[in-house]
C-alpha cells in the first residue's frame, strides 16, 4: 500500500475501495458485513474522511470485496499504483468502460454520490432506462413525457445487474472464426465462438455470377449473397451480429468482390440497414402467390 499517508492517497484509496465494490457488486453495507468493519468506517475511508486508516482494517476490507493488498516499495515501478501489475487489484468495469461510469465525482440531485455497485449507466434512448413505460409509443412528443428522464440510471435488482455484466463479458470475449473446412468454393460460413468453444452466432453467404443472373456478359462480374445471421437468443442485441456483418465485408473485399446483397423482411430491414446496407431500388420487389380460397378448403 506504500507510505501514501496525504489526501491523494486517501483519495486513491476511496477510489480503489468504491472499484473493488463495483465489481464484487457489494453496497457498503454488505462489504461492512463481509469484513467486520463499521459501515461508518467505510463510508469516511471512500469519501477520504478517515485520516488514518489502520492497516489491519484497510486489508479486511481489500480481502472481503475480493481483491488483494500488495506491498511494494519505492523502488518497485507499481508503488505509485496501488492496482498495477495485479489483476486482482484491478479496478476495470466489467464492460470496459462503454457504458458504466466510471467517474467517482458523479453526483445526483441531492449531491450524493451514486452507490458504486449499481453500475450507473448513462440514459442515451428512452429504452435505458426502466421507468420510460412510455418508450414505445412513437405519437408521444418529447415534451408530453409524463416523467423527466434523468441523465443516468442503474439496476437495483440485482439479477438484472448479473444478467447485463455476463452479457458483456461475453460480447467483450467473442472472437468470429471463418471456417473453411467442408465449405465450398465461394461460400463462407463465420462464427461468432466464445474462448471455450461454445458457438453463439453464425453467418452463411454465397458467390453468385451476374452474368448467370441477368443473362448477359457481364465480363467477370460477381457479388455475395447473405443467406442468412442467426445468433443465440438471449445473446442478440450485443453487436455480434453486426460483427459477423463486418467480418464478411472484410472477407469479400479481399476476395475482390465488389458488392453484398441480401434479401431481408422484417426486423431484418432494420438489422441490416443499422450494418450499413442500403435498399436497391433496382432489384424488383417480393412477390408472393397466394393459395386460391375456398370454401371446401375451410
Amino acid at each position: 500500500m506504500g507510505d501514501e499517508s496525504g489526501a491523494d492517497g486517501l483519495a486513491d484509496l476511496g477510489s480503489m475501495l468504491r472499484s473493488l465494490r463495483r465489481q464484487a457488486d457489494l453496497s457498503q453495507r454488505e462489504l461492512a458485513g463481509l469484513s467486520g468493519v463499521p459501515q461508518s468506517t467505510v463510508a469516511r475511508i471512500e469519501s477520504g474522511q478517515c485520516t488514518d486508516p489502520r492497516f489491519q482494517t484497510v486489508h479486511r476490507l481489500i480481502r472481503a470485496a475480493g481483491g488483494r493488498l500488495r506491498l511494494a516499495g519505492a523502488g518497485d515501478p507499481a508503488a505509485g499504483d496501488p492496482a498495477a501489475g495485479d489483476p486482482a487489484a484491478s479496478c476495470g468495469c466489467d464492460d470496459a468502460g462503454r457504458e458504466v461510469i466510471q467517474d467517482d465525482t458523479r453526483r445526483d440531485e441531492a449531491g450524493r454520490r451514486y452507490p458504486a455497485h449499481l453500475d450507473v449507466r448513462k440514459v442515451r434512448t428512452l429504452k435505458d432506462w426502466s421507468g420510460a413505460w412510455w418508450a414505445y409509443s412513437y405519437t408521444l412528443a418529447p415534451d408530453r413525457w409524463p416523467l423527466r428522464v434523468p441523465e443516468v440510471t442503474y439496476d437495483l435488482d440485482r439479477g438484472r445487474r448479473d444478467e447485463r455484466r455476463l452479457r458483456e463479458r461475453i460480447r467483450d470475449s467473442v472472437v468470429i472464426r471463418r471456417v473453411t473446412e467442408g465449405v465450398p468454393d465461394g461460400c463462407w460460413r463465420l462464427l461468432a465462438e466464445l474462448p471455450d468453444g461454445d458457438v453463439v452466432g453464425e453467418l452463411r453467404a454465397h458467390l453468385r455470377s451476374l452474368s448467370l443472373l441477368y443473362g448477359e456478359d457481364w465480363g467477370n462480374g460477381r457479388e455475395v449473397v447473405l443467406d442468412g445471421v442467426l445468433v443465440a437468443p438471449g445473446l442478440r442485441l450485443l453487436g455480434i451480429g453486426r460483427r459477423l456483418v463486418t467480418r464478411l465485408a472484410e472477407e469479400t473485399r479481399l476476395a475482390g468482390v465488389p458488392a453484398v446483397c441480401a434479401t431481408a423482411e422484417f426486423g431484418g430491414i432494420d438489422f441490416l440497414r443499422a450494418c450499413g446496407y442500403q435498399l436497391d431500388g433496382s432489384r424488383p420487389a417480393t412477390l408472393r402467390l397466394p393459395r386460391p380460397w375456398s370454401a371446401r378448403s375451410g
